[in-house]
């Protein structure tokens, strides 16, 4: 018997994730084949409800990214579905993005789906994602989803009637598609020939891009990394945030002399890319690129990122692009539920996107995908390469901070470390006013101060007992000059462990 305390553990905001094999000290398996079908089984019945239909008149699609533990995990789910009388859709090695596509795709018409990813994470760890018509589920819904778990019990189908479709071949085409329309290509023309461009796909599942997307278009994709499904990840972690992955990618574009690089977290719902010098198009630049795209076709549109992007690139939406910047919370389901508020109220926002490469846009459903924001990139630079333009043009404006720096400030406090961090936010704001230091306004996380050389964001953390600390300065030692104000407004909390910062 699964404890309540213990399915609740798993899960991670708007995701379920947990350690699905053994191997690592101290981690023992927490997500394991009976629990995945238990969690199966609960969204079976969390879908009849929302959708008022009998499991009988569903169809669930289930598709996992590259980890060792994929195929035993998707078997749960599907023999979960099937046990529930539910139609079953086994769409093997998928992404994340192609399994809520599996909705809207006529040849598939799924109801719901759960990718089996635990994105960027070890080797050892999985998780369970899930979609249904109206994206992905919420952080309250997946609390439901979990609650109802521990009344599931196991479900036994027969594997036999789930019906294998090659999702992510569908895929593929849809993208290359919507290449082709953006270039106003023939159907079967190769708009990139010509170019060349190299994927580092970290052996998670996004080596599809390379071979089923670019080189049909006509793409050189020589020099392409670690496209082969792996999930051992033994080269470096699938995360385009990761250092090691992005001097791999950097690198590769080098050496290939690649007009474009692209990188890919496990589960492909996150991007970021490199430039023919190596320069790396990430964090701002990636946001300040995909504006510059979007720009013509959304005069004056508010862009939505999370909370700890620079000043500078404030400056280059609005005062370049003539956008309007919206700063809001972290977390990338935060960010796509503001875009969807926005546009509901009439502010037309195109793009809701995190620095850490996750990004949907309002054309695209507002689906977290990191394939189609390669997708828009690739269309621009194509254009640019047939008139003899760089794609870094596009930002050649963009500012950046001259120092930079996150601390994770650890909250060692036995009890609810989120009320500590509220008392420490209430104080910090308070100590911060005395001295004069103004804080931003509105603020939708945390308390963001502002300095005549720069800013500091502190806020608690999404998921873990820390509060992460951000800080910018405009010019060299404006950082330490930042950090040595805010130890003064730190005083006193002794459970916050801010030894990070004293060597300022």
């Amino acid at each position: 018997m699964i404890s309540e305390k213990a399915l609740l553990a798993l899960q991670n905001g708007s995701d379920v994730r947990g350690v699905a094999m053994e191997g690592v000290a101290g981690e023992p398996v927490t997500l394991s084949a009976e629990t995945v079908n238990r969690i199966a089984a609960a969204f079976v019945a969390f879908l009849a409800k929302k959708t008022g239909r009998q499991p009988e008149d569903l169809t669930i699609a289930v598709g996992t990214d590259s980890r060792l533990t994929a195929a035993a995990l998707q078997n749960a789910a599907l023999s979960a579905v099937l046990g529930c009388g539910a139609k079953a859709l086994d769409c093997g090695m998928a992404s994340t993005p192609a399994m809520f596509m599996a909705i809207l795709f006529d040849e598939t018409k799924a109801d719901g789906s759960i990718m089996l990813t635990a994105s960027h994470l070890p080797f050892n760890r999985n998780g369970m994602k899930f979609f249904t018509r109206d994206g992905g589920l919420e952080k309250s819904e997946i609390k439901t989803l979990l609650q109802l778990a521990v009344s599931c019990k196991p479900r036994i189908g027969q594997q036999d009637k789930a019906v294998s479709y090659d999702l992510i071949s569908r895929y593929a085409n849809h993208l290359q598609k919507k290449i082709r329309q953006g270039l106003q290509a023939a159907e079967d023309a190769k708009p990139l020939a010509g170019m060349h461009i190299v994927v580092d796909a970290g052996n998670g599942a996004g080596g599809f891009f390379a071979s089923r997307v670019l080189l049909p278009l006509g793409a050189d994709i020589t020099g392409s990394l670690y496209l082969e499904p792996d999930g051992r990840f033994p080269h470096h972690v699938p995360n385009p945030e990761n250092a090691a992955a992005m001097a791999a990618i950097q690198g590769a574009v080098l050496q290939s002399r690649a007009d474009l690089g692209l990188i890919f977290d496990t589960d492909v719902d996150r991007m970021s890319a490199v430039l023919p010098d190596g320069k790396e198009i990430s964090r701002n630049a990636l946001i300040a690129m995909m504006a510059a795209i979007l720009a013509p076709e959304y005069p004056g549109g508010t862009i939505v990122t999370d909370s700890v992007t620079s000043d500078e690139l404030t400056v280059f939406l609005e005062q370049e692009l003539g956008l309007k910047h919206h700063r809001y919370m972290r977390g990338y389901k935060n960010v796509i539920d503001e875009c969807i508020r926005l546009n509901q109220t009439g502010i037309m926002s195109p793009l809701a996107i995190e620095t850490s490469g996750h990004g949907a846009l309002r054309e695209n459903y507002y689906l977290d995908d990191g394939a189609y924001l390669a997708v828009k990139l690739l269309i621009a630079a194509a254009r640019m390469h047939q008139s003899g333009k760089r794609l870094g043009t596009l930002i050649a404006k963009l500012g950046a901070p001259a120092e930079s720096q996150e601390f994770r400030l650890a909250i060692r406090a036995a009890g609810d470390a989120h009320a500590y961090g509220d008392a420490v936010l209430a104080a910090f704001a308070e100590r911060a006013a005395a001295a004069g230091i103004p804080a931003a306004q509105p603020s939708y996380e945390g308390v963001r101060l502002l300095f005549p050389q720069g800013w500091a964001l502190l806020r608690m953390s999404l998921h873990d007992p820390n509060m992460p600390l951000n800080v910018e300065g405009r010019t060299p030692g404006s950082l330490a000059a930042i950090v040595c104000q805010l130890k003064k407004f730190l005083t006193g909390f002794e459970e916050l462990d801010s030894s990070g910062l004293d060597r300022f």
